[in-house]
């Protein structure tokens, strides 16, 4: 049962990117010729009017497939005869979409249990930020210029950069005040930490608060998928530490069980909720990194197209687009394959 509601959760993020992509194809004017969940065969399929709604073998994907979206098209409708800033539009939509279904999402959680403020319960006895003066009740307003409104971000500084200074901003008594902390090597652990403490318990606010700290939660999805990108360009983390779509539905699997067995039902459903909150933006973000095949290196061409006043020649854009499918393909069978190996 855990690892269908875990792929019913996934699928219901991916239609809702398709959605974005068919919604803004109707609006323009574009003939839809299938929109369909899943990969692979069909299912199970109807027609209704120009379009053909599938459901298919595998649950991980989706597509809007319009008129000319990939080749030339004599058709009025279709996507390739239609003025370059309404092909923006209908491209940027998916992760447009992915990033509204993550709002509403952390507008749910927000909501229900609220959001875990960066107040320092304490510091850590010999590390700088004692030495540097900071205690209890502290409030953390910045790291290195970056704005943290939970403490979730300051917790996860050391991570995304061991071993930099960090210059905090901090709120005491209603006076801001500013210090500069240098890791120190925490011998049991190994780690160089900056020394402060605080809880992830989390408190609601008010209804302002809520809708607020609700685009401040994207924001800090949005951050930790950058960061992990750019370790993962760097060489510090590999790609066999990243998870596909196999050992994303195992990992919600299993916090569903362990938050059903710990709060029940309800607390497991907020758990997906979550998750969902990062799986909905990561997807945004993914989508929007200029990779021939995806929609940000589609979106690539069009900008160029837009600067230019010119179309670039679909043959060429129809190969980069083809070559940069199979990487993604050869990519994702990998990390399929990888996903299976740890699991098995």
């Amino acid at each position: 049962m855990n690892i269908l509601i875990a792929i019913i959760v996934f699928s219901i993020i991916i239609l809702f990117h398709e959605l974005g992509h068919f919604l803004f194809a109707k609006l323009n004017g574009i003939q839809v010729n299938e929109f369909s969940l899943g990969l692979g065969p069909t299912l199970v399929g109807f027609q209704k009017g120009e379009t053909k709604y599938s459901l298919k073998l595998f649950p991980f994907g989706g597509a809007c497939l319009m008129e000319g979206e990939d080749g030339e098209s004599s058709n009025e409708r279709a996507f390739n005869r239609k003025p370059v800033w309404a092909r923006i539009s209908v491209v940027a939509a998916g992760p447009v979409f992915n990033f509204i279904m993550a709002w509403f999402f952390a507008l749910i959680v927000m909501g229900s249990v609220g959001f875990d403020r960066p107040v320092l319960t304490g510091v850590m006895e010999g590390f700088p930020a004692e030495e540097a003066g900071l205690k209890a009740g502290d409030e953390i307003i910045s790291m290195n210029g970056y704005r943290t409104h939970f403490y979730r971000e300051v917790t996860q500084f050391s991570l995304f950069h061991p071993g930099k200074a960090a210059d905090v901003v901090y709120e005491r008594d209603g006076k801001r005040q500013k210090v500069t902390l240098t890791p120190k090597l925490d011998e049991e652990t190994g780690r160089e930490l900056l020394g402060m403490t605080g809880s992830l318990v989390r408190q609601k606010g008010s209804l302002t608060q809520t809708i607020a700290n609700s685009f401040y939660e994207i924001k800090y999805w949005v951050y930790n998928t950058l960061q992990s990108l750019r370790m993962l360009v760097t060489g510090k983390v590999g790609v066999d530490d990243m998870a596909g779509p196999v050992g994303i539905v195992k990992i919600m699997g299993e916090t569903y069980d362990s938050e059903q067995s710990a709060g029940g039902t309800g607390v497991a459903v907020l758990s997906m909720v979550n998750f969902s909150i990062f799986l909905s933006a990561n997807l945004g973000i993914m989508n929007l990194l200029p990779i021939p095949a995806l929609d940000g290196g589609r979106l690539v061409f069009l900008i160029i197209e837009a600067i230019r006043r010119k179309k670039i020649d679909p043959e060429k854009e129809g190969m980069v687009h083809f070559v940069g499918l199979i990487a993604l393909m050869a990519l994702m069978v990998f990390i399929m394959f990888n996903d299976i190996r740890n699991i098995l």
